[in-house]
This record gives structure tokens, sequence and C-alpha cells, in this order.
């Protein structure tokens, strides 16, 4: 099934979804549900940030950067999945797969980037407070974001045409409910440590060096904290990392759970759960984190959805 031997419109076809129609109604109502509080989520947090002048920090920045990679990365699967719950043929074409696959790593690649951006920032902040606001600019800020995106779609790229340029067995049917890199890998004929090296290697790059830069910058912040003589302000300092920490923890687990192994430990309803955590699970806790442990994001959503109460009663 290479890209000169097969059509770009040959269908694949996906089996993870439940064939009785209680079943599918039931999905379809819940994945529906679970995408409006994403979208909700999000936004709120976009539009927070960018009408509340006291959050035109760069950490906001970012915070706001990571809340519209994550709309733009559930836009690429979810509706597809609920068109196929309530869809009899749950098929896709070749081209539309390959799609589906470099924007889905692509912008999951820049989100893992963006958190490695947020520690760094974070690590800034409380370990060399004066120079922040000379080191931490928004037009560097931008360059971060662009870079992450960039970078994350770029790396995507290379590792899409990869695998649809190996041989494909005669199977067309994907366990599976969106083209994600393990399930289509399986589909792969070609049995060859290179192959899964090389999916390893692309891996490592979009998340584990990610992940060990925000590991280092951590131990840097919490040796840095740990000298202050104030224990008020070694809780300050810790709190405002324990969101971005509790998010990196969600997201990079299931990141590394489905993508840093071997191709032989592939389960497909296991990596169907795991998929849909990181997929739906973890694009609607980051806004709750975030605005939990958040002093001023849950004023400025406060006078956010106040205003809008306001105003539609004057209409009335």
């Amino acid at each position: 099934m290479t890209w000169e031997n097969h059509s770009v419109w040959m269908e694949l076809v996906f089996l993870a979804y439940p064939n009785c129609p209680d079943l599918r109604t039931l999905c379809f109502i819940g994945v529906s549900l679970a995408y409006a509080l994403i979208i909700s989520g999000n936004v709120l947090i976009v539009v927070s940030i960018q009408t509340e002048a006291r959050l035109h920090t760069p950490m906001y920045y970012f915070l706001g950067s990571l809340s519209g990679i994550e709309l733009c990365y559930t836009a690429v699967v979810v509706p597809h999945i609920l068109a196929n719950t309530l869809q009899s043929e749950k098929t896709i074409t070749l081209l539309s797969c390959a799609t589906q696959m470099v924007f889905f790593i692509g912008l999951g690649s820049a989100d893992c980037f963006l958190l490695a951006s947020m520690a760094y920032d974070r690590y800034v902040a409380i370990c060399y407070p004066l120079q922040y606001p000379l080191i931490m600019t928004i037009s560097f800020c931008v360059r971060l974001v662009v870079a992450s995106v960039v970078i994350g779609l770029f790396l995507s790229l290379q590792l899409v045409v990869f695998i649809f340029c190996l041989p494909f067995c005669q199977d067309r049917e994907i366990e599976h409910f969106f083209c994600d890199v393990p399930p289509v890998m399986h589909l792969v004929c070609a049995k060859s440590h290179i192959h899964e090296l090389s999916v390893l290697v692309a891996a490592t790059l979009a998340i584990a060096l990610p992940f060990f830069f925000i590991a280092t910058t951590y131990a840097l912040i919490v040796t840095a904290v740990l000298k202050l003589h104030s224990a008020a302000g070694r809780h300050r300092a810790f709190s405002t990392c324990s969101s971005h920490l509790t998010v990196v923890l969600l997201q990079y687990g299931c990141c590394a759970f489905m993508y840093l192994r071997p191709n032989s430990s592939y389960h497909p309803k296991q990596d169907q759960f795991i998929s849909l955590v990181y997929t739906l699970g973890t694009p609607f806790l980051n806004p709750l984190i975030y605005t939990l442990r958040n002093g001023e994001m849950k004023e400025a959503i406060g006078k956010i959805l106040t205003r809008n109460y306001l105003s539609e009663k004057r209409i009335r």
C-alpha cells in the first residue's frame, strides 16, 4: 500500500466504534459533551487573557497559546470521531489518514515543546527574577511559540512520510478511532527493527527531549527555591509551578506510553482507551487545572462571565 502502487483515495476502515445503535448514541453524546467543555474552557482562557490587561505577561501568553493549540489539536480528530460514531461506514482515504496524522502528531508535539518553553519561563522567573523582563520579552515568547509549532509539524511530516512509504499489508482495517502511529504501523508488513527505531527516534525528539529539558529545569528551580529563607516565598514559588507540572505529568505520561515503546507491545483495546485520555481528557483537564489553581485566572474568567450575563440581561 505504498504511494507508488496504490491510489491515495484507497479507503481504510476503523473497527473501534461500537456496533450497537444505543451504545453509538451514548458515545456520541459523551464525546459531544466532552468536546463542548474543551472548546468552552479553552476559549474562555484565551478570551480572558486577551481582554485582561494584567494577564498580558509571558506566563499567560504561553497559557493562551497552549489553549489555542489544544483547540486545533482536538479539532483534527474529535469532529471526525463524532461523524464516524453515527455513520454506518467508518472509513477514511489514505490521503486523509496521512493528513490527519500530520496535524494530530504535529500539534501534539507542539504541545510538548510549548510545555518545555513554559518550564523555561518559570525557571527564569524564579532563578533570575531581576533579568526576567529583559529575557522573557513578548517577541521572544512569540518566537518560542512559533518554533514549537513549526518544529512539531516538521517532525510529524517527516515521520508520516516515512510511515506511508513503507509496504503495507492487504488488511485495511485499523483497530482505532482515528489515524494514529501505533495502529497504522500495525498494518505495515515489513517487520524490521529499523522501522521501529525510526519511529522511536522521532518520538524521542518530540517527547523525551522536551521532557528531560523540563525535568532538568525543575531540578534547578527546586534547588533555587530551597535556598529561599522565607517559607511564604517558597510556597509562592512552588504554587506558580504546580499547575504546569501537573499538566506536564498528564501529557507526557500518556504520550510516553503510546509512542516510546516497541511496536510488539501494541494492544488495541488498551491503546484505544489511552488515546481517548490524551485526545479528550487532557485538553479538558488543562483549563480546569490552570483555572482552579490560579486566582488571577479565576477572577478574569469570573469577570468575563459576569460581563456577558449583565449584557444579556440588558438586552432582555
